[in-house]
């Protein structure tokens, strides 16, 4: 069954960190089968605190997910958007067909 990686960016403590992070998230995509279903394009907070931006990320199951996530390339940008941002992220998984 399908899994998403939900990043929530509820604000940005450090925009220098933050351009460090985008590249090195990008080239940590490497050749794991993931599928960017939103990018920070335009949102409306319907229900709760204030958002920044959001990114949705699929992947054929959780497994696929956290092989992305745990990756060492994910891992070394992960630093940066740690220092840039106060983030949610959530990995969810989606109904089986």
């Amino acid at each position: 069954m399908p899994a998403y990686v939900i990043f929530i960016k509820n604000k940005t403590t450090n925009q220098d960190e933050l351009n460090l992070y985008g590249p090195k998230a990008a080239a940590a995509r490497g050749d794991h089968p993931l599928t960017p279903l939103v990018f920070y394009g335009g949102l409306e907070v319907l229900e709760g605190d204030p958002a920044e931006g959001v990114v949705l990320v699929q992947f054929p199951d959780k497994a696929a997910a956290k092989a992305w996530y745990d990756s060492p390339a994910y891992q070394d940008a992960k630093q940066h958007r740690l220092k840039g941002a106060d983030y949610r992220v959530i990995l969810a998984e989606g109904l089986g067909g």
